[in-house]
This record gives structure tokens, sequence and C-alpha cells, in this order.
């Protein structure tokens, strides 16, 4: 088995200097062509760092801990994808964690902060989730890093610009000619819900469209949440003839509710999703979303608890590259000429 000794040999340089490339140490200041040939010399001579070792040194797991609302949630996947790859660069592993729908007596945060398993915490905040064991994290010594919302202490987070995302699933409802447009946002104390709709009432207001308060429902981004606002919508007098939903899961609860109230999407209602995700294509009709850079959310997360772990770095960092894509299916057309 190759040693640091041998890799420091390869490639020219002293073990001081490969051990701290391969840590990625903050003191490593070496040149990136440096950098390059001792990653090379590693993989060459099929280096694999003693992980306990180096635990026992410097007091680190070389773990970290993705708290998820719920792991068999498609949108997550990406997210996941993300964080698992940039750790792996970085020489950690990822503990994964669903924070909501737990058994009794089984509480993933404070296990996760009691146990010493982790370095520290990303959390991807649910609707559900207790505030208790936030409080508990933030309160804790561990590193921690939220994801796409914001903790009142100010704590650290990587966050999608979600208003902008907003702004492009209400314009092209907009570009499609409707102008009695809802929106089926999350709860009113969700940081993705309050972005989102602000996006959404900026387009309008942009476009010099109203926004009617009964049109804007609050229930939160399950499918029987999404559900029952559109049945909220379709009840009304002047219902909308197209909605954004703020969350893809909503969504398919809403495509569901339109099929059981008769109205046939998209000639008598067009809906556009915030996220995408295979379920959005494989849905009847498939479902016009705007896709948001998930994958690049997790890199960027995982990069900031690691700043987090190894130099105390703190900061709110918006993925802004790439940029929101919308991905036009067929849920989405021009409203009927009545």
């Amino acid at each position: 088995m190759a040693t640091l000794s041998d890799v420091a040999a390869r490639a020219g340089v002293s073990v001081s200097a490969v051990s701290r490339v391969l840590s990625d140490a903050p003191s490593a200041r070496v040149s990136d062509a440096t950098r390059q040939r001792i990653h090379r010399a590693a993989q060459e001579l099929g280096y694999r760092p003693n992980f306990a070792a180096r635990a026992l040194k410097v007091a680190r797991t070389n773990v970290v801990g993705l708290i998820v609302p719920d792991l068999t949630n498609a949108i997550f996947t990406e997210l996941m994808r993300g964080v698992e790859e940039e750790a792996h660069r970085r020489g950690y592993m990822v503990l994964l964690a669903r924070a909501e729908g737990m058994p009794e007596g089984e509480e993933s945060i404070p296990r996760l902060i009691g146990e010493g398993r982790v370095d520290g915490v990303l959390v991807q905040v649910g609707d559900n989730m207790r505030p208790q064991d936030l409080e508990a994290l933030v309160e804790s010594t561990l590193p921690v890093v939220f994801v796409n919302s914001i903790h009142p202490h100010g704590v650290g987070s990587v966050l999608l610009d979600d208003e902008r995302g907003s702004r492009l699933g209400t314009q092209h409802l907009i570009d499609l000619g409707h102008t009695r447009i809802g929106l089926v946002s999350g709860h009113p104390d969700s940081d993705t819900a309050r972005r989102r709709e602000k996006g959404f009432r900026a387009a309008m207001a942009d476009a010099g469209l109203s926004v009617r308060d009964d049109h804007v429902t609050h229930l939160g981004y399950d499918p029987r949440s999404g559900g029952a606002a559109l049945a909220t919508l379709a009840s009304l007098a002047e219902a909308p003839t197209a909605v954004v939903v703020a969350n893809v899961n909503a969504a398919l609860g809403a495509l569901l509710e339109a099929r059981r109230l008769g109205l046939r999407v998209p000639e008598d209602l067009s809906l556009v999703a915030m996220h995408d995700a295979w379920t959005a294509e494989t849905t009847w009709p498939p479902l016009t979303t705007v896709r948001m850079p998930l994958y690049e959310l997790g890199r960027a997360a995982m990069s900031a608890v690691f700043d987090r772990i190894t130099a105390g770095r703190v900061a709110d960092i918006i993925v802004s590259d790439p940029a929101p894509l919308l991905i036009v299916r067929e849920s989405t057309t021009a409203p009927r000429v009545e």
C-alpha cells in the first residue's frame, strides 16, 4: 500500500506538502502545477488516506451529516449527488439522515450532535422539522450550514436564486397571454416560499398585472397541500387560467386535483412548477418546470461546511451559475379565447 512518502517521492515534494494538499489544508501554499502533480502521483500509486489516523490527529471524523426532510423526495437527488461528489473530492464521507417522519424515539438531529459522528452538518429545512432540533443544532459546537434557507442566527447558508426562478416561470405564463395567474406557495414562514412569491409578484408587477389576494395560497410543498390549494383556486368565481406552483411535488398534487375536478391541463388551466425532477416528465401531461441548479447547490454547500470546519469561515452564498432554466412541456399553453 502506497504511503505519503511514496507520493512525495513520485511528485518530487516534501511529505508535509503532500499531507497538506491531500487533506485540503488551508496552509497548503503550493502552486497549481505542484498541486496537480501531487494528486496525479497519488492517483498513479493508488494512495488512500488513513482516515482513522487522521481523525485521531486532528480530532475529526472526515464525515459530514446531510439532513433532508425526506430521502425519497426526487428533488433532493441532484442535491445529494452534488454534496457527495464534492465531499469525495475533499476526502469526506456523507452521512444521510431524514428529519421528518421518524419513528418515536428515533431522532436524527440530536443523535448527530450527541454522538460525535460528524464534523459538520448540512441542513435542508422542511415544512415539518421540529424548531427545537434546529435550535439545538445552531447552539451546538458543530459547524452548521443551512441549504436554501437562512437561520436567524446567521450561521451560514447556501441559497438558490429562487426569486429569479419564480420570475422566469411567471413570465412564461405572461408571454403565453395569461393575465389571471395564481400562485400555489409554501408555508408563510418558509424562506423559499417568501423568495418565490417575491419573484412571482415582481414579474406580475413588471407586466402591469395585479395579483388578487385569493389567487395566492400558502399551504405547503407536498402533493396533498398542492391538491388542496388547487381546489381552493378552482372554486373561485373568477378562477385563474394559469398557476405557478412553487414546488414540483405540490404541482403533482395540483395536477391530480385538476383531473378530479374535470379541469383539462393545459386547455382549461396551465401549470408551471419550480424545480425539475424525473417525476415532472412522467406525469400526464408532462409538467413545464423551472430547473434550478440543485447539483451545484450541493457542491457549494459541501464547500461551505468544509470552510466552516477547517477555517471557521461563515458566509451566505447564492448559487447563480447556471441560471434557472425554463423547461417547456405540455402543461402550459395560451388561454382559451372566451
